[in-house]
């Protein structure tokens, strides 16, 4: 069952966030401290959890983003997280598509996202050369229309991903 998550599952949440991103080489361990602060700046637009048997075995979240400074309507995608073991079972494309309709239904006009292609272009997600991020490589920066054109521009994540990445920037630079 797909719903809006409900404050008691912020817990739930950010331990299942933790254990899904912990193998993955990509993974800074930053994902789950990003929902809690995107939690308490107001800038979650949308929490979705997948239960099974009372257990939070999957969970997605949109927030806001801005296109070359402007605010257009625009979402990000992530992060996004199932159960290590029930990965590969469509719980993560469910979620997605769940959470689409609810920004379409809130007339939201696009959503990106920084991902792998082979693994967000099935879910309708395309490479676009006009959305930028910090000089990502072509294909990483995604998008997907959900009303009007798409927008072209630098990509700005909630501040809550920024500040992250602002850290994670300093910390290499110091290295």
């Amino acid at each position: 069952m797909i719903r809006p998550e409900r404050p008691d599952d912020a817990d739930a949440i950010h331990e299942l966030t933790v254990i899904a991103f912990d193998p993955m080489p990509f993974s800074d361990g930053t994902e789950a401290p990003i929902i809690r602060a995107l939690r308490a700046a107001g800038e979650l637009t949308v929490s979705l959890v997948e239960v099974e048997d009372g257990e939070v075995i999957g969970h997605v979240a949109f927030s806001p983003v801005t296109v070359g400074g402007a605010d257009v309507g625009w979402y990000g995608l992530g992060p996004i997280s199932v159960h290590p073991g029930r990965q590969r079972q469509g719980i993560g494309s469910r979620l997605v598509a769940a959470g689409l309709d609810e920004l379409r239904e809130r007339g939201a006009r696009g959503c990106a996202l920084i991902g792998n292609p082979a693994v967000y272009g099935p879910m309708g997600f395309v490479g676009d050369d006009g959305l930028t991020y910090r000089g990502l490589g072509e294909g990483l920066v995604q998008r997907v229309v959900l009303e009007g054109e798409s927008v072209h521009g630098e990509l700005r994540f909630a501040d809550a991903f920024e500040a992250y990445e602002d850290e994670d920037q300093g910390k290499d630079a110091h290295e």
